[in-house]
């Protein structure tokens, strides 16, 4: 069944509305379609995986109808609206006749079967929208009217009620599907636009009865999760076409209507229902993922943030972020959502440029703040100070995630520091063997030094960059010294590499970001840089590089901080012992050999600044003066094997000269590449220099009118890999190939 579906879905890709009704057979063939879809929709125990395909093929013809041409009828306006409704009737058996215990394979619980199956049904209930809408109208109002009752008692029969709210979800679901699109055939913009005010009221009209009576007290029963998510998702799609300044002054219809049936004429008033329902699902835990989401996407709208300013729930939520208002802040599973919920407040508090807004908004984290910072040290290891310390973490987080400007960014800084700094400090030396505690602290340090859209740009009399530093080199030879020397537990990830991992992310981003003249610290005997540097690798080197290569974000954290060390710090690298440089550039060759184009790139570029820094210094012919070139000159004549030899290549071109027809002289440059051995005997006019490329960690010598990517594509077999982002400056040419040294 699932291969006659995809043929007929491939037929129609293949040919086009207008060809088909031409065909001889069109209306027997469309009629068979149709019964066999009707089949496939009724047999729904086996036949789910057809449906996508069926749909996805009437989704096509209908909406090839506007550019259909000629008098052969389509007979599409017969067959289409019993699709749709034996859809709706299918969807409701299925329901009737009990959900999968595998909840991934209900529909209601998995996003991707669900968005399968209503991608492109919309497009059938638009086909002819009238009688479509009315259908679901009609279906609706009993099961409403039966959930209205079903409130109002004081027990009922849960299973019973299970299956309403399981119908109701998918109504509200399809309903949803039809407003995230707008096109619609044989149907003007102004009744298409009543026909979804009518049927946005009826869900609107569902919303009131969920939070009352019976059903408030039922909000850890799954199907009335199922009901709430189904509710969220319409409130997105309904918000994307009709919430908004400019939504409003073309949406004059649909308010009106709205005004009719519920009293709402206008988008502020809808979004204080939509506010009105988020807080409400805020008061429990089971739907707090979805509710934060729709949330956030409110919020970081700039108009539509503005909007919800305004309204008394939205000042009421930014003033009163408390766990005696909010209870899912004090559960610790729900620990993750307090990021997200405190970005979305962080969204609006910055919308308002009010220092002292910003202040008020904070007290709630403060009074926190201070309440740890009195706690002795004798009681900083009870379980209430982990909880309190976790969640305070995790808040802060998404308050830094939400300054995005250097005005916004500035205000968190100058309320964190000098002044609650310490605690970060205090948290992570109590708790280093409690990743509970130490991951959440550090992915907070980690996006607060973070340099997005140039946020950490302070004056230049401002020491605040130097100052953010010297806390992070505190907090990472606090973590590090201590982490190094716990034994290593069962799941050695969760206990050590994550943490490894985030402070070397850290150090990477306060590193590369731009804000820190790092000069001062070796200027005024400032070991801070140097500490921070010792610490990092000290960490590296504790983890074996096949672990390293094993997890992902932890071979991420580990290169990326490579790159910026060999681009920025590379004489840090050079004043290492030689077993230590040694095992470094070696871990570059495996991530040149990753697939991650990513990590090869930043591979690439670290020898890039290593050749670069090899040339300038040392094969310049000059004895090389500086302590960081005589190391590298050491390291390499200890290791003359550091890079491992497999195919030399030599890259140059051959430069022919010929006469044309009108007597002008034409010069031809042809490339090559060849073996070190097939290269003894070179023409004259065979010229070579070097540039910073490396293929199998071997240094090649390229032509300078040769084009850089031929070359890379050439000396790779055809194999396109990354290739390096910048180029060392470039080096007289020369007849003869430059002597590389000991480098092989």
């Amino acid at each position: 069944m699932n291969v006659i579906a995809h043929i007929y879905y491939i037929c129609k890709i293949v040919l086009q509305l207008s060809e088909l009704v031409t065909v001889e057979g069109y209306s027997d063939w469309i009629r068979l379609v149709a019964e066999f879809t009707l089949k496939s929709l009724q047999s729904w125990q086996w036949a789910s995986s057809s449906v996508y395909y069926l749909l996805g093929l009437w989704s096509r013809l209908v909406t090839s109808v506007p550019y259909l041409k000629g008098d052969a009828p389509s007979l599409l306006d017969e067959f289409v609206p019993k699709i749709t409704e034996g859809f709706i009737t299918s969807r409701f058996n299925s329901v009737q006749a009990g959900l999968p215990d595998d909840l991934s394979e209900n529909p209601l619980d998995n996003v991707e079967l669900l968005q399968d199956q209503l991608d492109c049904f919309p497009y059938l209930c638009r086909f002819q929208y009238e009688s479509s809408s009315l259908y679901i109208i009609n279906i609706m109002e009993p099961i409403l009217q039966a959930y209205t009752e079903r409130a109002r008692l004081q027990t009922t029969d849960n299973s019973d009620l299970s299956v309403i709210e399981a119908k109701l979800a998918w109504i509200v679901h399809i309903i949803a599907a039809i407003l995230k699109i707008k096109q619609s055939t044989g149907c003007s913009v102004e009744s298409q636009e009543v026909l979804d005010a009518e049927l946005s009221a009826r869900v609107l009209q569902l919303i009131n009865v969920t939070d009352s009576g019976l059903h408030s007290q039922r909000y850890s029963e799954l199907c009335k999760q199922r009901l709430d998510r189904a509710i969220l998702t319409f409130f997105q799609h309904f918000r994307k076409s009709y919430v908004g300044d400019q939504a409003m002054h073309s949406s004059k219809q649909l308010y009106a209507r709205l005004s009719e049936l519920l009293g709402l004429h206008d988008h502020l008033l809808l979004l204080n229902v939509i506010v009105g329902k988020i807080a409400t699902n805020l008061s429990s835990e089971e739907v707090i993922v979805h509710t934060l989401s729709l949330f956030l996407e409110l919020a970081s709208g700039y108009m539509i943030g503005k909007l919800l300013l305004k309204l008394d729930t939205v000042k009421f939520i930014v003033a009163n972020h408390t766990r005696e208002h909010f209870p899912f802040l004090e559960e610790y599973r729900c620990s993750r959502s307090r990021t997200t919920f405190y970005y979305t407040i962080g969204w609006l508090i910055f919308m308002e440029d009010s220092p002292v807004k910003f202040k008020s908004s904070m007290d709630p984290l403060l009074q926190v703040f201070i309440s740890l910072e009195s706690t002795p040290d004798s009681l900083f290891r009870t379980d209430v100070v982990k909880y309190a310390l976790i969640g305070l973490m995790r808040d802060l987080r998404g308050i830094a995630m939400a300054t995005n400007s250097r005005r916004t960014y500035g205000l968190l800084f100058d309320w964190l520091y000098p002044a609650h700094m310490p605690l970060l400090l205090k948290g992570i030396s109590h708790w280093t063997d409690t990743p509970e505690v130490t991951t959440p602290l550090l992915k907070f340090m980690a996006e607060f030094v973070l340099n997005k859209a140039q946020r950490l740009t302070f004056d230049s009399s401002s020491p605040n960059g130097i100052l953010l530093f010297r806390e992070v080199s505190k907090l990472i030879v606090a973590y590090g010294s201590r982490i190094l020397s716990l034994p290593n537990a069962a799941d050695i990830y969760a206990f050590k590499y994550k943490g490894i991992w985030i402070s070397l992310t850290i150090l990477s981003r306060a590193l590369s970001g731009n804000y820190v003249n790092f000069g001062v610290f070796e200027l005024y005997g400032d070991r801070a840089l140097s500490d921070a540097l010792d610490i990092a690798l000290k960490m590296t080197l504790s983890i074996p590089l096949a672990d390293i290569l094993a997890f992902r974000k932890l071979t991420r954290a580990y290169f990326a901080f490579l790159e910026v060390l060999f681009n920025s710090h590379i004489v840090f690298i050079l004043n290492m012992d030689t077993n230590t440089f040694r095992h470094i550039v070696g871990s570059l060759e495996s991530g040149l050999k990753g697939l991650d184009t990513n990590i090869s790139s930043q591979c690439a570029s670290a020898v890039d600044n290593l050749a670069a820094f090899y040339f300038n210094n040392i094969a310049m012919g000059e004895a090389p003066t500086s302590s960081a070139a005589i190391n590298l000159a050491r390291h390499i004549a200890e290791c003359p094997n550091l890079f491992p030899e497999k195919d030399e290549w030599r890259v140059a071109t051959q430069c022919t000269t010929t006469t044309n027809s009108a007597g002008r002289t034409l010069e031809t440059t042809t490339p090559s590449v060849t073996k070190t051995s097939n290269l003894q005997n070179r023409p004259p006019n065979h010229c070579e220099c070097h540039i910073g490329v490396l293929h199998n960690c071997r240094l090649l010598h390229l032509d300078t009118t040769l084009n850089f990517l031929l070359v890379a594509l050439m000396v790779q077999n055809w194999k396109p890999k990354p290739l390096l982002p910048t180029l060392p400056k470039p080096i007289q040419c020369t007849r003869a190939p430059l002597n590389l040294g000991s480098i092989k």
